[in-house]
């Protein structure tokens, strides 16, 4: 009963949110005092009842090889849980162009754990200053109907196995950012044990390769209670209404209040920051941004999830050299000729520092010249993706690792 008691909850607080938005315009166009506060109230009050609906990604240009190209969204392959996008550049200039078409493909692997993977769009920004960029961009699985099938992590895998194929390895990074740190391992390896040309470049950051190193609230979440209880008590059907109808998920509704709760103090204060600069006349645009894209969150299936927590937070199969996808045994070991960089945060409470680096111990056949690892410190978890950290600290030494790979392959 609770997906369906939100999803009404959802419709009473529309009306209010639209009511507030009007409130909100209507008192700024009267410059009388006093009404800025009350302006900022109902502002205040729009953004805790509105709707969240997946962001845009935004990426309309970037500066590449020096000049500005544009940039445009293209599907290049689809699943039914996942769609393969390419930020395609332009430009008319010829010699740019002909820089464009010599850069090396990057497939970024965005996370499905709650957010969209529009999450990641500074990560996207930044990378295509210098690469060929293709990103993961996961459904709502409450969109996706049940005559699709359930979605597994070893269907995860297949789905970034067969990505790589498609874009073929002998010109392509892989960059994967938090929870598919896990299965893109897995799929780098599969590769290799089979024989077949792997990616130039491994970049793991902030995932959790092995959750006993420096266990986190996730961690100790996940490791204190069993399976059961979280397919009990997490575990919901999507309601009528939705095209997903019927599917067993964790909602994303649930998920956004498991954010939250690891930090409720500091969400207040941004909230209640943002009411003060508004009331006092200043720009909340940071704010909105950021939120527009936190709170905006995915249903995840059931099945997937489940195995997830079975598999990277319970059993740590990888880790122990014990996970088998399909029946074929994951071998880090056999990996040899990929660059792999890992990247942690210091401050990261997510997946603490050491549950990445960890791959560079699994990895025992790639050459220590081409291993290297990045101890981002001062760092939280989305700083090693996104703002001015990742921007300044995290990306330049990302960039140059991707570099060095293409050189030396």
């Amino acid at each position: 009963m609770l997906y369906p008691l939100h999803d009404l909850q959802r419709t009473l607080f529309r009306p209010v949110s639209l009511w507030a938005r009007a409130g909100a315009e209507a008192l700024q166009a009267w410059p009388l005092p006093g009404v800025t506060p009350l302006a900022a109230g109902y502002e205040l009050l729009h953004r805790m009842t509105k709707d969240y609906p997946r962001p845009d990604f935004g990426v309309r240009e970037v500066v590449a090889h020096g000049r500005t190209v544009s940039v445009v969204e293209e599907v290049v392959a689809e699943q039914p849980f996942c769609r393969l996008v390419r930020f395609t550049r332009r430009t008319e200039d010829e010699v740019t162009a002909a820089r464009l078409g010599r850069d090396h493909k990057l497939l970024l692997c965005a996370p499905l754990s709650g957010h969209f993977a529009t999450l990641l769009r500074d990560t996207v920004r930044s990378l295509l200053q210098d690469f060929d960029v293709y990103v993961t961009d996961w459904r709502d699985a409450r969109e996706v109907p049940l005559s699709e099938g359930t979605f597994h992590l070893d269907t995860y895998v297949a789905y970034l196995q067969g990505f790589i194929r498609c874009l073929g390895a002998e010109r392509l990074h892989v960059v994967a950012v938090c929870q598919p740190v896990v299965p893109a391992l897995a799929v780098v390896s599969l590769l290799a044990s089979a024989g077949e040309r792997t990616p130039r470049a491994l970049v793991l950051m902030g995932g959790p390769v092995d959750g006993r190193e420096a266990p986190t609230v996730v961690n100790r979440l996940a490791a204190d209670r069993p399976l059961t209880w979280f397919e009990q008590n997490l575990v919901h059907t999507v309601p009528a209404g939705h095209p997903g109808a019927g599917r067993r998920v964790y909602p994303g509704f649930l998920q956004l209040t498991a954010f939250v709760a690891m930090n409720p103090l500091r969400h207040a204060q941004s909230y209640k920051d943002y009411f003060v600069d508004r009331a006092r006349g200043r720009d909340g645009g940071a704010h909105e941004r950021f939120y527009d894209g936190y709170n905006a969150v995915l249903d995840m299936d059931a099945a997937y999830y489940l195995e997830t927590v079975d598999v990277v937070f319970q059993r740590f199969l990888l880790a122990r050299g014990e996970w088998a996808v399909a029946g074929v045994q994951v071998r880090p070991q056999d990996i040899r000729h990929t660059g792999l960089l890992t990247v942690e945060g210091a401050e990261d409470d997510i997946s603490g520092p050491g549950q990445t680096r960890a791959a560079q111990r699994l990895c025992s056949g790639v050459p220590d010249g081409k291993k290297a690892h990045l101890l981002a410190e001062g760092v939280g978890h989305y700083g090693i993706f996104s703002g001015h950290k990742w921007r300044e600290s995290v990306h330049p030494r990302v960039r140059d690792f991707l570099k060095a790979q293409e050189v030396e392959a």
